[in-house]
């Protein structure tokens, strides 16, 4: 099996299985002297921890081991390795799986692909392997923060379901901190519909039903000039970030789909402010505000198809960190690549 790596300058390996021992991340490439801060990346651990509301009832307390790279408080230039053990795995849940792959799972595609597969929470394909993902965004969050220290990645859910943020809410939700953003019930930032949300996820647990839903995900006060103008332009790196995500159906920048109905002159028109656009243009930032919906599938395990296990509702409110963590490796990867861009 290959590609467990992401990222060029910034690189990433990412290993382990949903019921293994444990999972980890190898980061090569990220400079000396970035001064660790092991209370980010406990923050956010917990952001995407299991066992929350509307999530999986798996509760892993995912704390980190720093193995290598790091010394008396700064990286050191060396391979950064950590770690996170599995402690609340109930692999005796799949154990008939091995015969009976889920539906809408990877099971089955993993046996034909590979001859072997690890049917214990779907092994690698599993949403666990993306605590791997926050690990190393973690990281290259501190690093962002020593080279663009005005640079911010915020996500919020935008719809779940029949469910969505109206437009005078997503504005709202572009004005708002990370905090603030935290605070709505499934990270859903509608003062008016918070309740309808928790009913909706709420019914849907009870039921043993699930929902697709998309996440927004914001870049403020990006740098101009970051994305390379052909093969790696930086919509083409956040999208393959995103996709690389379990359940991911579909990525847009700007206007997405909707840009296929416009008419030219509106759509390009500069007292726009660039917002069609997304804050890219020719694969390159302009320095405005970048902004990324992400749409996800329903849950596979549904109660009508599964038997056993334990499964969120909807993915949107838990993938949110996670798409925030691969932004983070996608920024952190372009900022070290434009150091070569001029002399």
């Amino acid at each position: 099996m290959s590609a467990n790596r992401f990222g060029e300058r910034f690189e990433i390996l990412t290993f382990g299985e949903s019921h293994g021992p444990g999972l980890g991340v190898v980061i090569d490439g990220c400079p000396a002297g970035v001064p660790w801060d092991a209370a980010l990346l406990e923050r956010e651990m917990a952001r995407r921890r299991p066992g929350q509301a509307f999530g999986s009832g798996r509760a892993e307390p995912d704390r980190v081991e720093v193995l290598s790279g790091v010394f008396e408080g700064f990286t050191l230039g060396t391979p950064i390795a950590l770690l996170t053990r599995n402690v609340d795995a109930r692999s005796s849940d799949y154990e008939a799986l091995r015969d009976a792959p889920r539906v809408g799972h990877a099971d089955d595609v993993w046996l034909v692909k590979f001859g072997r597969s690890d049917p214990r929470g779907g092994g690698r394909s599993s949403g666990r392997e993306t605590v791997a993902r926050v690990m190393a965004g973690a990281v290259a969050r501190m690093l962002v923060r020593c080279l663009e220290p005005r640079i911010a990645v915020l996500g919020y859910t935008s719809a779940i379901g029949p469910l969505a943020l109206s437009d005078v809410d997503r504005t709202g939700a572009a004005s708002m901190d990370e905090d603030r953003l935290e605070a709505f019930p499934a990270r859903f930032p509608s003062p008016t519909r918070s309740e309808a949300i928790v009913e909706l996820l709420d019914r849907a647990k009870t039921e043993g039903m699930s929902w697709g839903g998309t996440a927004e995900i914001l870049v403020e006060n990006p740098p101009a000039g970051l994305g390379q103008p052909v093969f790696h332009k930086l919509k083409a790196d956040l999208a393959s970030a995103m996709l690389s995500t379990g359940a991911t159906a579909a990525v847009e920048i700007g206007s997405g789909s909707a840009s296929a109905r416009a008419e030219g002159t509106a759509f390009h028109d500069p007292r726009a402010g660039g917002k069609p656009y997304g804050g890219i243009r020719g694969g390159i930032t302009t320095g405005e505000r970048l902004r990324l919906s992400v749409s996800f599938k329903p849950t596979s395990s549904v109660r009508k198809f599964a038997r056993s296990g334990r499964h969120d509702p909807c993915i949107v409110p838990r993938a949110i960190p996670v798409l925030c963590s691969m932004t983070w490796l996608v920024l952190a990867d372009h900022l070290l690549w434009r150091r070569q861009d001029r002399v």
